[in-house]
């Protein structure tokens, strides 16, 4: 369905694509003027931050489209190299919530001595993972972390954009330290405190996460917080892009 509907878009778009630019340009601005005229105020600037989102899932998916199946993200904000420069060759990984395996892929070829294994629950998005040409390091496995992990063994965790998704997510990092029994936890989050718009979104009660899926977007207080709880020290930490990449070991691992 959604092909047949950007194929219809494409075929739309021929006749729209004939005018001026700058007439398009103008068209838009002045309709985007008109919807947010109101008495109030707060009716206005919530429209416009629903068409906001709107422009913003087009944008990814022609960022998708022109990274050729992988979001330019990856490339250009390079948090990639925070996982990959704080693994040795030769240990052992495991990443959580592994996607379409683009981090996993990238420590596998970076560390040929390691083993790496990607998990995912997404059947479609591991079947892409699997079915690029990956390093004979590097496997993947069908399953949800929230409820079994493969047992012992590991040296490190990634959850890169994988917390802000979980519902009892001290219950869940503490299961997983236990389980992996791994010495470090390495983790990328959303950042709350990334736009001034963010806090706003909240002040006009209307949704302010990036993904409809998130139950979190941690302000920095709440990501050392959680961390804490779950017996995690965080012995360094980034905030780039938006985001809060954090380097974290077991407390009693430090302590010794």
């Amino acid at each position: 369905m959604k092909k047949i509907g950007l194929l219809i878009t494409d075929l739309l778009a021929i006749p729209w694509l004939l005018l001026p630019e700058k007439l398009r340009n103008l068209f838009f601005t002045a309709l985007l003027i008109l919807d947010s005229r109101n008495r109030d105020p707060k009716k206005g600037l919530i429209r416009l931050f629903h068409i906001q989102d709107r422009l913003e899932w087009v944008i990814n998916e022609r960022a998708m489209v022109f990274g050729k199946g992988e979001h330019p993200k990856h490339r250009l904000t390079c948090y990639h190299s925070f996982f990959t420069n704080r693994i040795n060759n030769g240990e052992r990984v495991l990443d959580v919530g592994c996607g379409y395996g683009a981090v996993a892929r990238s420590i596998a070829q970076q560390h040929p001595n390691s083993t790496v294994l990607g998990m995912d629950l997404n059947r479609s998005r591991l079947s892409q993972a699997q079915s690029t040409k990956n390093p004979p390091n590097l496997n993947f496995l069908l399953g949800d972390a929230t409820q079994e992990v493969p047992l012992g063994g590991w040296d490190v965790v990634i959850l890169s954009n994988v917390l802000e998704h979980i519902e009892g997510r001290i219950g869940f990092l503490r299961a997983l330290r236990e389980a992996t029994m791994a010495s470090r936890i390495l983790i990328r989050v959303p950042l709350f405190e990334r736009d001034w718009k963010i806090p706003l979104r909240r002040e006009l009660g209307i949704p302010y996460f990036s993904d409809s899926d998130h139950k979190i977007e941690h302000q920095l207080s709440e990501f050392y917080a959680e961390l804490d709880e779950a017996q995690l020290l965080v012995t360094e930490v980034k905030t780039l892009w938006g985001e809060i990449w954090a380097d974290c070991r077991t407390q009693l691992i430090i302590k010794k």
